[in-house]
């Protein structure tokens, strides 16, 4: 790994936010310590497209970001301020929504098996490629063909016509003499011909498993790496690739040792990625799980679950709700592919029993997908989950995995464990996070909303053994993938400790503005009070998108007018009620400062512990986002610029009791900005893992451990506050001090400048002004 990539600083580019205004912002980022810029995709996108994930042309950088001269503008600026460059590389998949910005796609439709893109795609070509547009079945009607008959169009699609196959004949028998067939939309779940990302038919999945193909559209970033214009890669959903571990390791031999190389890999909370992958680590789901989890309280967890039973009127475990929701997935959206294994198990074809057993084993993986033969674990539990909840199916799901593992790099296996990654995302992220809604702080990517919470046992178990096994791999607290923002969350938490309170408020506010779903109104009310103060439109399109993607009242596909009309009525319902928004208020009131705490402390514990920590876009000040595409909104970096300024002019902005929003933003500000040059310039701190227990009566509120040295002498100690309501309501700190490593009294606290006055400080002094500190001393 490059020895620049000290932390990294996430930046959503798109054409509002182009390669010039990520250069403008360099000297921003240079004087906040960020060591590394992590930029969304970079390669040609979709016309439009404000993510860069539908990537239409790998050959060269977006020219709606600022092209190729941009990109160069970009780096040259990042260099001469001494920072890196990480890019998201989008591998599994391409756009194919508009088929004239796509030239490989262009010509596998215009041309078909002859093409010289006939292998980039994932893609039967015995048949004809179904492309699910129409609005209609009928709709085939409303095509047209262009004045030189070269293109057919309908409305504003168009299309390719094959050469010689366009001279004569209506619009309607042109499309029949084509390599593809546009169908009704709602055929595209079922009778797919090509391999998507997830459900989402306007990605096609590109076959990089084929050398020739890795290296056509590999070629540019390898060529930015090979000029010295590129650090490293962070690789977009590698579980839905033919090989991932085969991918990776070609991949690391193309961009050499030294260059870091991430994967989007989202683990279990005790899963670990494949010892034969050649990566630095993933981008730190699984530490998004451990320190939020410290703040939330374990003693909450019995009313928490009362409170939430009581409202839905049942206690569903979160395992059914899960598989419900998988099979939902399989049965409803995933079917053409869950048809494409069925059709590999010797006998299967159509047969319906045998889709139900590979849908039952779909549903039944612990994890994304294995991969075999690493992996075999867990394929072997799914296999017995299955054959156990399904005995009249046993057969043929052992079928399946003899099949397997007798050829585990057969298609078989393969289609196997790219679907139940698919399953499972669908699933579990994008339906049942949305349906199992009792605690939604920890309905997050990666997490485990079972886990009511994670003990200082395991936070400091699992951040030793970071240190010492992948010291490299990335952590994070939010991204643009993230169900809601660390600081909703961190706010959010407060109500494990508030649960009686919570209680009365939802029982209130419910009968004043009821939703057409329980489930939805429990997720409803927490994230007004996780994401206040919002505006009416963000929380309509919130809940609008939460509703369909928890599809229990409404759905994407089968929506429900009446439904949907009232979810979108709600917000302005309730906030022109002058008696629910004083109510709303008055509980934030409660939930702000206690959660504002709980911010700090775990992004002082993500920014100094192990890994290289990475900053999402604004989130160096509170920032109350909800689900893409809300944390996506425009940063206002003149605010945190200025206030940047202010903060090295000597401002020591006050946190407790603080009620200027100047002051609010800046005390997370001072905590990102010393904890992330303390990294960029003095990062042999930032090695080794201890931990620093406190003694006294509220010694389990206070979370420390001590880096840069062996044991002992380390010279590096962060310190934070869990659990902050209820150390007030016991009385505060009293006598508890933390006892330093070696008993030394020359520290400094870095966050507010104040030296250190002995070696065992008290913790009522020593974070008299912020729930925090962190602590060093010279070497």
């Amino acid at each position: 790994m490059t020895p620049r990539v000290t932390s990294t600083y996430r930046l959503q580019l798109s054409p509002a936010q182009p390669f010039a205004a990520a250069r403008d912002l360099v000297g921003y980022l240079d004087a906040l310590g960020v060591g590394t810029l992590y930029c969304s995709p970079i390669l040609q996108a979709a016309p439009g497209s404000s993510h860069g994930y539908d990537v239409v042309d790998p050959t060269h950088a977006n020219d709606e970001l600022g092209g190729e001269q941009g990109r160069r503008e970009l780096v040259a600026a990042l260099r001469e301020a001494g920072l890196g460059v990480l890019v998201d590389l989008v591998p599994n998949h391409m756009g194919v929504a508009v088929p004239a910005a796509n030239p490989s796609w262009w010509s596998l439709l215009r041309e078909g098996a002859e093409s010289p893109y006939a292998s980039w795609y994932d893609v039967d070509l015995t048949r004809r490629i179904l492309i699910p547009v129409l609005g209609s079945p009928g709709d085939v009607e409303a095509l047209t063909l262009s004045d030189d008959r070269s293109e057919l169009s309908y409305y504003e699609h168009r299309y390719p016509v094959a050469p010689g196959t366009g001279d004569t004949g209506t619009p309607q028998e042109v499309h029949d003499r084509q390599h593809y067939e546009l169908v009704h939309w709602r055929r595209g779940n079922a009778e797919l011909t090509y391999r998507r990302f997830f459900d989402v038919s306007d990605l096609a999945a590109v076959r990089v498993d084929d050398p020739a193909v890795f290296d056509a559209v590999h070629a540019e970033v390898l060529r930015w790496r090979a000029a010295g214009e590129l650090d490293g890669l962070r690789i977009d959903h590698p579980d839905g690739l033919t090989a991932p571990g085969a991918y990776v390791r070609r991949l690391r031999e193309a961009l050499g040792d030294e260059a870091w190389l991430l994967v989007e890999k989202i683990l279990g909370p005790d899963e670990a990625l494949p010892r034969s992958w050649p990566v630095d680590g993933t981008t730190g789901y699984e530490a998004l799980r451990e320190v939020g989890g410290l703040f939330v309280d374990p003693r909450g967890e019995a009313l928490v679950d009362a409170v939430a039973a009581q409202h839905t009127g049942a206690r569903e475990g979160l395992s059914v709700t899960e598989h419900a929701a998988r099979r939902l997935v399989t049965d409803e959206i995933l079917v053409a592919e869950v048809r494409r294994i069925a059709a590999l198990v010797p006998g299967g074809g159509d047969d319906h029993k045998v889709r139900d057993a590979v849908a039952e084993l779909l549903c039944s993986f612990p994890v994304y997908r294995s991969y075999l033969p690493e992996g075999r674990e867990a394929l072997d539990r799914a296999v017995d989950t299955a054959a156990t909840a399904r005995p009249e199916l046993a057969d043929i799901v052992r079928s399946i995995h003899a099949g397997m593992t007798a050829e585990p790099d057969g298609a078989l296996a393969r289609r196997v464990e790219q679907t139940s990654g698919m399953v499972t995302a669908k699933g579990v992220e994008d339906t049942t996070f949305y349906r199992w809604n009792r605690f939604v702080a920890l309905n997050e990517v990666g997490g485990a909303p079972d886990r009511f919470g994670v003990s200082p046992a395991e936070f400091h178990s699992r951040a030793a053994a970071r240190e010492a096994a992948s010291p490299a791999t990335m952590t994070t607290l939010s991204t643009h993938d993230t169900k809601r923002s660390e600081d909703v969350r961190a706010r959010l938490s407060v109500l494990s400790e508030l649960t009686a309170e919570w209680g009365v408020f939802l029982r209130s506010a419910s009968a004043r503005h009821p939703l057409p779903s329980p489930s939805l109104e429990l997720l409803a009310w927490q994230s007004v009070l996780g994401a206040w103060p919002i505006t009416e439109e963000r929380l309509a399109g919130y809940l609008t998108k939460a509703s369909k993607e928890a599809k229990l009242v409404t759905a994407h596909v089968d929506a429900v007018p009446e439904v949907d009309e009232a979810v979108a009525a709600w917000p302005g319902q309730v906030l022109a009620d002058p008696e629910a928004v004083a109510e709303i208020e008055a509980f934030v009131a409660r939930l702000d400062a206690p959660g504002r705490a709980n911010s700090l402390g775990q992004k002082l514990l993500q920014l100094a512990g192990p890994g290289v920590p990475d900053v999402y876009q604004g989130t160096e000040c509170f920032e109350y986002s909800l689900v893409d595409p809300d944390n996506r909104r425009p940063v206002d970096f003149d605010v945190r610029r200025r206030l940047l300024e202010r903060l090295d002019g000597g401002w020591a902005p006050a946190f407790h009791g603080a009620t200027d929003p100047d002051e609010i933003a800046a005390a997370k500000l001072a905590v990102v900005s010393a904890a992330l040059r303390l990294r960029r310039f003095r990062p042999e701190l930032f090695r080794g893992y201890a931990a620093v227990p406190a003694s006294g009566v509220a010694a389990d509120h206070a979370l420390a451990f001590a880096r840069g040295g062996p044991a002992g002498r380390e010279r590096l100690v962060a310190v934070a506050t869990r659990l902050p309501v209820g150390l007030e309501a016991a009385g505060g700190w009293r006598d508890t001090v933390l006892p330093l490593p070696g008993g030394a009294d020359d520290w400094t606290d870095v966050v507010t400048g104040r030296p250190v006055e002995s070696g065992a400080p008290q913790l009522t002094q020593l974070l008299d002004r912020y729930p925090v500190a962190l602590l060093v001393r010279p070497a």
